[in-house]
């Protein structure tokens, strides 16, 4: 779904915020769970800037789809969970440098990302879609010449340097940074994943857009990531998401977050 992420040397050391360390995350969400001396510990990364995935609610609270999947996971698993606000490029570095155990934010399953993390397995499919100006005639396939937005590093923009290099491509750090040039008309189209854009055309910002075409099937799979050497999580994690999965609370977590936009897991 979301993101692609960049190998270099530098990325992989660079600082990050840490759960544990000196500095404070943003944000800090503690799944319910009963406070024992050998209850397990997880740190859960996510990016809040990505709703209906992960974003702050009205009162500053991490909110959305999953947050409360983590937050269900984590009793399934009875575990203490922290989950920790942060920028993007972070994460991995984050995960790596153990400052968290595990990364919940939109993050696609990837080749290259495989290289360096592992994943659960996959807990949403996600399709990309383009959106534009109400009453523009245009698909995907018309979109050489124009100018698009999308978020650096992440599948839509790897999509688009790949299939369409005649396109201008304008990349933002954040998806409100690209939200926001769409609106103000520096960019004419934008392309990014199914959920969030569905949400912000439903906001005042997104009144004057439309999805234009079908929704563009990569067979792109988000799972939770974890690091190369942490096996015993990453059963863990993929146990309890199917114990979820078959009690029934995945959907009903799903349904409250995402409608009947996501596919069946």
């Amino acid at each position: 779904m979301k993101h692609t992420v960049k190998f270099a040397t530098a990325l992989l050391t660079a600082a990050v915020l840490s759960a544990c360390g000196n500095d404070k995350p943003d944000t800090a969400a503690a799944a319910p769970a009963a406070d024992t001396a050998a209850e397990k510990q997880i740190r859960i990364a996510t990016e809040s800037n990505f709703k209906p995935f992960s974003y702050l609610d009205t009162q500053g609270n991490l909110a959305g789809f999953e947050i409360d999947l983590a937050n269900a996971l984590c009793e399934e698993m009875k575990a203490k969970c922290e989950i920790i606000s942060q920028d993007w490029d972070s994460l991995i570095p984050s995960l790596q440098a153990n400052k968290a155990d595990a990364i919940m934010a939109g993050m696609s399953i990837t080749e290259e990302r495989l290289k360096v993390v592992d994943f659960s397995e996959p807990y949403f499919d996600n399709t990309l879609v383009l959106i534009g100006k109400k009453g523009d005639a245009i698909t995907i396939n018309d979109i050489a010449g124009k100018t698009v937005a999308t978020q650096q590093a992440t599948v839509s923009a790897d999509y688009l340097a790949k299939n369409y290099p005649q396109a201008t491509v304008k990349t933002y750090d954040k998806q409100d940074n690209a939200y926001l040039d769409l609106t103000a008309g520096r960019a004419e189209l934008m392309l990014s994943d199914i959920m969030p854009v569905t949400d912000w055309l439903t906001t005042e910002q997104g009144q004057g857009f439309e999805i234009k075409g079908e929704p563009i099937d990569i067979g792109d799979k988000v799972g939770i990531a974890v690091r190369k050497d942490d096996a015993e999580l990453k059963a863990s994690f993929n146990a309890a998401l199917a114990s979820l999965k078959a009690n029934g609370k995945y959907a009903e977590i799903a349904a409250k977050h995402l409608g009947d936009t996501v596919k069946a897991q």
